[in-house]
């Protein structure tokens, strides 16, 4: 019983990054239907900008009293550095290609993946570079299972992530104008929503939200390197689907459902580490073959 919870925090504290990664590939597919394969590596991106900021404010040598602040602050500086990058490929990279064949952006998106990664190859080398874990230690002994601190706060730090975008896309103007947007640009467009604006706020929250992915990896796994966002990346993709492309809520549950596959078929397989991408990537064929709109995406009419 012990050995499953502890398999179980792991997989849900793997699923909180997979998660925080879906969503921007979600909300990106639901406004302009692009799978924006440069998303990993802006995931990447955001965990070496939080590392860059911890090591400016000397956060790993810092007093406790202002380790939270400085915590708050890296996330908040990370993240909206991120989010402009975010905007600044979507501008430069596929707005001009909004109205060309789907093929074109698609293979744009590949393109900027591998500008990305070369970028971080040549300023961080190719070596693993370590990274301070931040968060709180110590464990809570429940019992019948022992939970480390850390895993509850990056537990809560992604699901306040995903409540609050949640609330965002509902209750907000800017939200609404997104929903509109998704379910038919030309009528959001002639009900005066500025599309150019809400495509590029969508780009920022998704790219901000995979830079609090990054720095919440960082101090998970306490390391980081340039091609890191490759296979975080697609996996974040296949949750996307699991829980179907274009649903925020969807593409949450599916990265905690994916995270949570992916420890226990490590943990309870002899080799299971080699075999959970076989496993991972076998579930997205399933997916698409018999349940192409996952687990809480809708069938919509094709126009």
């Amino acid at each position: 019983m012990r050995f499953f919870a502890d398999q179980l925090i792991l997989g849900l504290t793997d699923g909180a990054i997979f998660a925080l990664i879906a969503l921007g590939y979600t909300m990106v597919y639901g406004i302009i239907e692009l799978i924006n394969f440069a998303h990993g590596d802006i995931f990447t991106v955001g965990g070496f900008i939080g590392l860059t900021l911890i090591s400016i404010l000397g956060l790993q040598h810092a007093p406790p009293a202002l380790l939270i602040p400085g915590v708050i602050l890296v996330f908040l500086v990370a993240m909206s550095l991120n989010g402009l990058l975010g905007v600044a490929i979507e501008r430069v990279a596929y707005r001009p290609l909004r109205n060309a064949p789907r093929l074109a952006p698609l293979i744009t998106a590949v393109g900027i993946s591998f500008i990305l990664e070369g970028i971080l190859f040549l300023l961080k080398g190719p070596n693993q570079i370590s990274y301070p874990n931040l968060l709180p230690g110590g464990s809570l002994n429940l019992g019948f299972a022992s939970i480390g601190v850390g895993n509850v706060f990056i537990i809560l730090i992604a699901l306040g992530l995903m409540i609050a975008l949640n609330q965002f896309i509902q209750r907000t103007r800017v939200g609404r104008a997104m929903r509109a947007t998704a379910q038919d640009r030309d009528a959001a467009r002639l009900m005066g929503v500025n599309i150019n604006r809400t495509i590029a706020i969508t780009f920022f929250i998704g790219s901000a939200l995979a830079a609090a992915g990054g720095i919440i990896y960082g101090f998970d796994y306490q390391t980081i390197d340039f091609s890191l966002g490759f296979r975080n990346g697609l996996v974040a993709f296949t949750a996307a689907v699991f829980g179907g492309i274009g649903n925020v809520v969807g593409a949450a549950l599916g990265g905690f459902i994916i995270g949570i596959i992916i420890d226990f078929v490590g943990g309870y397989f002899q080799g299971g580490q080699q075999w959970s991408d076989v496993v991972v990537f076998s579930i997205l064929i399933l997916v698409l073959v018999f349940r192409p709109t996952g687990l809480l995406g809708m069938r919509v009419p094709e126009k």
